[in-house]
């Protein structure tokens, strides 16, 4: 198991931002994302997201949730997640899931039995056993997670929050006290995917949080929703005090496998070939 905190370290003493980069387990199906993810990792990617298909994607935007249907059409399950992260981790990468909070709190739910381990608790377990670094609650707030934040201290995982620029300071304050590994400021309000995130946009986020951070935390900030290209991607890391230490990219990488649903091969490719030019962006 490898903490988030550890890639942010490495990019930030080579004077750049960390590439995180993100697919759903299971798309195109479970071998397929395990080839998928490994590609991003040999292309530039420092840290990596393994989404858990979920029915009700509140954050994900159209071309995520076509990705998670397919995988769930296809019959994934939570075992089938960790197995992907399994895998993945053993690149040495570190390797989150990105999930909403019901899959967690019900995981391991067995009718008419009962448990000693409540769910956030056995995913914990399961997920550090897989050698995963944590996870990412879009749905989930520090103050309605006690359960998984004492299942992740006990285990050393990463918890990563959502910060927004609608977020108050006061609530800024809550999330990165409560963070470890990173914490994820959302470029734009609303859905992935379907609203560029800019530098100028984002920065008074990014200043705000690293302001309210815990004296001494020295907290990485990840900026995500909306980051599709390497101008961008460098655009949102520029080094001028306020910059991204890390640059989150979801929406453009399912693109690319979406767009060659017909020949993986050539998706893989293409994927390597974004991941690349991504991380030029954050190297720029």
């Amino acid at each position: 198991m490898t903490s988030s905190s550890a890639a942010f370290a490495r990019a930030r003493s080579e004077d750049r931002a960390a590439l995180v980069g993100y697919l759903p387990a299971g798309f195109p199906d479970v071998d397929g994302s395990i080839a998928a993810l490994k590609a991003m990792v040999e292309a530039g990617c420092d840290v990596i997201e393994i989404g858990l298909p979920y029915s009700d994607p509140v954050m994900d935007g159209p071309t995520i949730q076509a990705a998670a249907q397919q995988a769930l059409d296809a019959g994934v399950r939570t075992t089938d997640v960790l197995r992907v992260v399994e895998a993945v981790a053993a690149t040495g990468t570190p390797t989150l899931v990105m999930t909403y909070w019901n899959p967690v709190e019900s995981y391991g739910r067995v009718s008419g039995r009962s448990h000693q381990r409540s769910g956030a608790e056995r995913f914990a377990q399961d997920l550090a056993n897989a050698g995963g670094a944590g996870l990412i609650t879009p749905d989930l707030t520090p103050d309605f997670a006690p359960e998984w934040i004492a299942a992740a201290d006990e285990r050393d995982l990463d918890k990563v929050f959502l910060v927004a620029p609608s977020s108050t300071d006061e609530r800024i304050a809550m999330t990165t006290a409560a963070a470890r590994g990173f914490v994820y400021a959302t470029g734009v309000m609303g859905v992935t995917g379907t609203t560029q995130a800019t530098a100028a946009g984002v920065a008074p986020l990014i200043a705000r949080t690293k302001a309210l951070s815990p004296a001494g935390a020295d907290l990485p900030v990840g900026v995500g929703v909306g980051v599709s290209s390497g101008a961008q991607a460098a655009d949102l890391a520029v080094k001028n005090g306020i910059g991204a230490d890390g640059v989150i990219v979801g929406s453009a990488f399912v693109r690319t496998l979406l767009d060659h649903p017909d020949d993986r091969a050539a998706g893989l490719r293409a994927l390597a070939a974004l991941t690349e030019e991504l991380a030029g962006g954050v190297r720029a």
